[in-house]
């Protein structure tokens, strides 16, 4: 049974009642023009996937009409700060001379514990990394952050009002660390749309993506967000985001002095949570949302992504990688972290351990996402069969009905 969502239900029921809002591509540039005083948007990349993007909003992503207005909400922001980054670019230069080196990227599915280990690492105050303001609107005003934070604070109640699962499974905060789907959504990708949305025609057509524009964006966008804080450049970047798997290669290509963390979790438990928090994030947005289709589709792409990760992991030899399951960091953190700073190349200080401690010690709160395989029409082994076992997956046989404290 689903459990009833009552102030969403009223909030569309409200609504409705207004004429929809426009989803058309040309639509939205044009306001988004109008209203920044600009000729033109910077760029052609990203241009047929952003049509492609609200293309399948209109014909495949069902929405209610909160949905619709978010959805209009996010297409404009997208334009908005590509607008605002060209500009910013413009008045400093400057920004693009910052260096980004040697980062240490964390390569998992959803829910294979890669929050818990930037998290972990984010502690450490030698490391810079992203937080949740800045991927949810990844390009500053200019100097300072105050308004993003407010800005974020605004949405993370809201959607905490909305639906209060989604805080459960994915706790977060306005200046807690968080991924870069905000990044790669920057680039019009499906890294943030596809857990939102069903968009299988964005997801499709990704598979013969170029990814080098996306990492040249990304790249641009931590020298803003880095900028933007004042942080003293040179820095290590901790990065993290599921979605790099669907890029790997690109990743790797961008980034040759990386240091990747390759995360493995037992394949049933992870997919079986991926698809409980993509199914909440999308009842916000539909009213059409099935556990079953949810659990298929997931399935599907975390086997998907792990292969297209590994493969890219032996083409790209010679880039630094580090295998780190998540049953390692839960039964002894404190000795996992010790080999992963050997492996990094850093001395794992009191300081940084005493970050770590007490970042855990706040987050025990969270404990209580619970999650069942049968509820997704999953069924345990069928989902482990097809895994590699040479892969960053570790397979155990705990049972797939599990409480898991982090993502």
């Amino acid at each position: 049974m689903i459990t009833p969502l009552p102030f969403l239900d009223r909030t569309n029921r409200a609504l409705a009642k207004a004429p929809p809002v426009t989803l058309d591509p040309d639509e939205i540039e044009a306001f988004v023009l109008k209203r920044a005083g600009a000729a033109r948007i910077d760029g052609d990349h990203w241009r047929p996937w952003f049509s492609l993007l609200a293309e399948e909003l209109e014909r495949h992503a069902a929405l209610n009409p909160l949905g619709r207005l978010v959805a209009n909400g996010q297409l404009v922001g997208l334009l908005t700060a590509r607008v605002r980054a060209e500009r910013l670019l413009a008045r400093h230069p400057e920004i693009m001379d910052r260096p980004i080196e040697r980062p240490i990227i964390i390569m998992g599915p959803m829910r294979s514990g890669s929050t818990r280990v930037q998290r972990l690492l984010a502690s450490d105050p030698r490391f810079a990394w992203t937080r949740f303001y800045e991927s949810l609107f990844p390009v500053p005003y200019g100097r300072g952050n105050v308004r993003r934070k407010w800005q974020a604070a605004a949405v993370h109640r809201l959607l905490r009002t909305l639906n209060p699962a989604v805080q459960r499974i994915h706790p977060s905060g306005p200046t807690l660390p968080d991924e870069e789907f905000g990044h790669l959504s920057y680039a019009m990708t499906s890294a943030q749309a596809a857990v939102q949305w069903h968009v299988p025609g964005l997801v499709a057509a990704e598979k013969q993506r170029d990814w080098s524009p996306v990492m040249n964006e990304l790249a641009t966008l931590l020298r803003l967000n880095g900028w933007a804080r004042g942080e003293k450049p040179g820095r290590r970047w901790v990065l993290k985001c599921p979605a790099y798997g669907d890029m790997a290669d690109a990743l790797f290509e961008a980034f040759p002095d990386a240091s990747v963390i390759h995360l493995g979790r037992d394949p049933a438990t992870v997919v079986a949570s991926s698809a409980s928090l993509v199914f909440e994030q999308r009842r916000i947005h539909s009213d059409a949302v099935h556990r079953e289709a949810v659990g298929a589709e997931w399935f599907a792409r975390t086997l998907e992504r792990q292969q297209n990760q590994d493969a890219a992991r032996k083409r790209h030899p010679a880039i630094a990688a580090f295998d780190l399951s998540y049953d390692e960091v839960s039964s002894d953190w404190r000795a996992a972290m010790h080999r992963l700073y050997h492996f990094l190349g850093e001395p794992l200080t009191e300081e940084a351990l005493g970050g770590m401690a007490a970042y855990l010690d706040r987050a025990s709160e969270h404990r209580g996402h619970r999650y069942d395989a049968k509820a997704f029409g999953l069924d345990e082994e069928e989902v482990r069969r097809p895994f590699d076992r040479s892969s960053a997956y570790e397979t155990s046989k705990a049972p797939i009905l599990a409480a898991a404290a982090y993502s």
